[in-house]
Order: structure tokens, then C-alpha cells, then sequence
């Protein structure tokens, strides 16, 4: 599916096309509709670009206990904890 934002909404919104997808991308991330991944892979964006572009904003990255739980199952595996 594709949606198309006519041009002049665009320029209503100085932004350009690049800007309104990240905008968009962090939008979904913060409502935890997409994860982070599927918000780089859209804007391509790097991990550390996409991080920077949350804190531009204020926002930390979503990461709550189980995420951390998850993460020290992985280190453990791997004989790193």
C-alpha cells in the first residue's frame, strides 16, 4: 500500500518528503505501533542516526523490563554475564 502526499501539503508543512516519513516513522515508534527496526529500515536510518533523531526530540527509546530481561538471557548465552 502506498500513500501519496500531494506536494502541497508538503510545502504547508516545509518539510520535505524525507522529513515527513521520519516524522511519521517516530510517530508510530513512540505509539509502539512499529519497533524501532521497522522505523529505520523505513527512513534509513542507521541506529545511532535513529537514536539521535528520538533525543533531537526528547525521547528515549522504548526499553522496558522485559526488553532488559531479554538482553541478559543473550549475554548469558553467550557467556558474556
Amino acid at each position: 500500500m502506498s500513500v501519496v502526499i500531494p506536494d502541497d501539503i508538503l510545502q504547508a508543512a516545509k518539510m520535505t518528503e524525507d522529513e515527513l516519513r521520519l516524522e511519521v516513522a517516530i510517530l508510530l515508534y513512540k505509539q509502539d505501533k512499529i519497533s524501532s527496526g521497522k522505523a529505520r529500515a523505513w527512513t534509513g536510518l542507521t541506529v545511532i542516526d535513529f537514536q539521535r533523531q528520538l533525543a533531537r526530540r526528547g525521547f528515549c527509546i522504548n526499553y522496558d523490563v522485559e526488553d532488559f530481561q531479554a538482553d541478559v538471557k543473550t549475554l548469558q548465552s553467550m557467556g558474556l554475564l
